[in-house]
């Protein structure tokens, strides 16, 4: 593997007109499939197979006219009045107009008017589904009732969920990401051109993504989710290559042989590091959920492209730059040559290490301990998908929320609906009745309307108001109890579907693929990282140390998102429940990531162990030589990160949130501390390999010992870098 990439790297080195021509090439025509073949991403969260889908597809198949996006027009009168007839017709008959509407239901007619007579709901059916509403549309939807002085009108429903986008908050995350590489590198070139190479990436990637929108259902959190992470890790992949070039350029070594060297030894490291983010990624597929499915396999791309252009483009970026990667005082001075020993600077990083070394009990009891404790808000952790009452105060849809929950009561906003389907009308009629007294005798439910049945009285539909919002623990119980009650009625079949039904069958399914999903990923990345350091006791320790990150993370972002304590810090106004998919996506993530760092700083432990260091000083020196580098990768990463914690939707704000505080405290918690204080306690006994296991794996040579030994450094007489 290594001789490998020290050829390519070389290559690239060499001929790096025509490699960044390549990449530009590509870029362009990403781009251009992009802009002609972009379709629209979707907001739904459906997985085939479940009760609640399975009652959505009848109603599609049933009643068509009832398929399209609803919006719901909020109308209250002053305080001490009451609604007329005549006050509320204008609202409705605007509503009407508005392009793509088939109805828009009068509330005295449908009998949706509060008993105090002071508020009303309009209901509005579109013809189109929720992912086909123009922003047109939705505009003269939030404009009826405008003419309307004297009543507070609010718009609300599915049509009026906001769709995510890129926007200016992410600048925050690349801004913090260029002060860092700067203040790491001590040069504006060499931190630019890492910057450019990972925007190179993403864009790369993103395009890619875009232009597969057309073919492909795209959620609308996919493109961020693989914004983030090809941002993240291929500033990170940049950062670590780039870091080792500049030190065999600091050690004599010419331009095009120190990177064919730093791609041949970190170069390793990215590729394997990639290779479980990918792992982990692609991994999300075994859930058989297709929206978590597609939010995979889109990073995953995103992330191996980021390892392709690390390991091709920057070696070619390198060779323009030339000397300039290096601090102005270090372009002046002459440098040692190759075969001199050079003595490693004692910097901060040393000392840490040997810090650790002495202190390794300590250390371990009180990270152990102390992450131990932060994960114990887990247990209270609850999971739904988001509706609008933890949307941002002030938007339409959380306006709306509100003034139903102020004139109706909460459930009014998490309406569930039966849908009872019989062989003949009349089988359909009985189960009906019976189903109707069922779940109206249910705890929990506040009424039952009126049956709506099909053209040929073969499927009828139930609308159930609960007494609480969607996302409240009472609600779960009730529908759970609904099921339970009428699953005996005979002559029919029945389907429950709604917000809270589709949050159930989301959570159950997720929670019975997690077990699957864990055995395979960690499996397929503890092999992978018994064959990167032929080793059976440090891929376990990265292991274990990873549920130590995942439990803390968890942890805070359930007391923080959930219970509600520091709201102000992420700018969220209403806790909740955690989104449903968010503990596999993030375990997916997170475990990637922590393998990132647990390769960048074992590797360098290896490299020197296999290179005669003794078991101490190897952990020491991994940890001095790759302090400035991970500390600097994790805050890059971290900024990244929480750059998407400013975003309004409390979705990708909790995602950006959680990767964010999970790199800070692997990164310096576990990875920088409790890795080598147990790297400390095993000794040599870490790089222990049974002999068979041994004999049957391949060697990676991801430390360079075979490169450096069948390809042996040149020494420069020069101490010019040559490009």
């Amino acid at each position: 593997m290594a001789i490998l990439l020290y050829r390519l790297g070389r290559l690239s080195f060499r001929r790096r007109g025509r490699v960044l021509a390549l990449w530009l090439l590509l870029l362009a025509l990403l781009g251009g499939g992009a802009a002609a073949f972009s379709g629209p991403t979707t907001s739904k969260f459906s997985i085939p197979g479940t009760e609640s889908q399975k009652a959505l597809d009848s109603l599609a198949r049933e009643f068509p006219q009832a398929g399209g996006a609803t919006g719901t027009i909020v109308v209250a009168a002053p305080e001490g009045g009451k609604l007329t007839p005549s006050a509320v017709a204008p609202v409705t008959a605007e509503a009407a107009e508005v392009p793509g509407v088939l109805a828009a239901v009068d509330p005295f007619v449908s009998k949706a008017v509060s008993q105090d007579g002071r508020y009303a709901l309009i209901q509005v059916q579109f013809e189109s589904g929720a992912d086909g509403i123009t922003d047109a549309q939705r505009e003269a939807f939030t404009e009826a009732g405008a003419s309307v002085a004297d009543l507070r009108v609010e718009h609300g429903g599915e049509i009026m969920r906001g769709v995510p986008e890129i926007g200016s908050t992410e600048i925050i995350g690349v801004a913090v990401a260029a002060l860092v590489l700067v203040l790491t590198f001590g040069s504006l070139v060499a931190a630019g051109m890492t910057l450019l190479n990972a925007l190179v990436g993403v864009g790369a990637g993103m395009a890619g993504l875009f232009a597969l929108s057309s073919t492909v259902e795209l959620t609308s959190t996919a493109p961020i989710l693989a914004l983030m992470l090809g941002l993240a890790v291929g500033i990170d992949y940049a950062l670590f290559i780039t870091s080792r070039y500049r030190h065999y350029l600091s050690e004599g070594m010419d331009g095009e042989e120190a990177a064919g060297r730093a791609a041949g030894t970190a170069g390793s490291a990215v590729v394997f590091a990639g290779a479980t983010v990918v792992i982990a990624l692609a991994g999300l597929t075994v859930a058989g959920v297709p929206f978590l499915t597609v939010m995979g396999l889109a990073a995953a791309a995103t992330v191996a492209l980021a390892v392709l252009v690390s390991l091709t483009l920057l070696p070619a970026v390198l060779g323009f730059a030339g000397p300039r990667v290096l601090p102005r005082k270090q372009r002046t001075q002459d440098r040692t040559p190759a075969s001199a020993p050079v003595k490693a600077e004692e910097g901060f990083g040393f000392r840490w290490g040997r810090i650790v070394a002495r202190l390794r009990v300590p250390v371990l009891v009180l990270g152990v301990a102390g992450l131990g404790a932060l994960a114990l808000p887990v247990q209270d952790m609850r999971l739904a998908l988001p509706d609008a009452s933890t949307e941002a105060v002030g938007t339409p849809n959380r306006e709306a929320y509100d003034l139903t929950t102020e004139g109706f009561g909460e459930g009014f906003n998490g309406r569930l609906v039966a849908v009872v389907s019989g062989g003949t009308a009349q089988a359909t009629g009985a189960a009906v009745k019976e189903t109707a007294a069922l779940i109206m005798k249910t705890d929990g439910v506040l009424a039952v309307a009126a049956p709506q049945l099909n053209e040929k009285g073969t499927t009828a539909l139930l609308a159930v108001i609960p007494e609480t919002g969607p996302t409240a623990a009472a609600t779960e119980d009730t529908v759970n109890e609904i099921r339970d009650r009428v699953e005996d009625v005979k002559g029919a079949s029945i389907a429950l579907t709604g917000a809270t039904a589709v949050g159930i069958d989301v959570s159950e399914k997720l929670a019975a693929a997690l077990p699957v999903y864990l055995l395979l990923v960690v499996g397929l990345s503890v092999l992978l990282l018994m064959l990167v350091f032929r080793s059976v006791l440090v891929p376990l320790k990265a292991a274990l140390g990873f549920l130590l990150t995942i439990g803390a993370t968890f942890g805070i972002t359930v007391a923080i998102f959930q219970e509600g304590h520091l709201t102000d810090l992420v700018g969220l106004d209403t806790p909740g429940p955690l989104v449903s998919f968010l503990p596999i996506l993030l375990i997916g993530i997170l475990f990637g990531l922590a393998m990132d760092y647990e390769v960048f700083l074992v590797s360098r432990m290896r490299e020197d162990f296999v290179h005669g260091s003794d078991a101490r000083e190897s952990v020491i020196s991994g940890v001095g030589h790759n302090a400035r580098v991970v500390t600097a990768a994790a805050v890059i990463m971290t900024a990244v990160f929480g750059g998407f914690v400013f975003m309004p939707d409390p979705i990708i704000k909790s995602i950006g949130f959680a990767l964010a505080i999970g790199v800070l405290i692997d990164a310096f918690v576990v990875r920088m501390a409790l890795v080598p204080a147990v790297m400390h306690l095993l000794g040599r006994a870490a790089w222990w390999l049974p002999r068979p296991v041994d004999r049957v794996l391949p060697d990676l040579d991801i430390e360079g010992e075979r490169l450096q030994r069948e390809i042996p450094v040149q020494q420069q007489a020069s101490g010019l870098v040559k490009t």
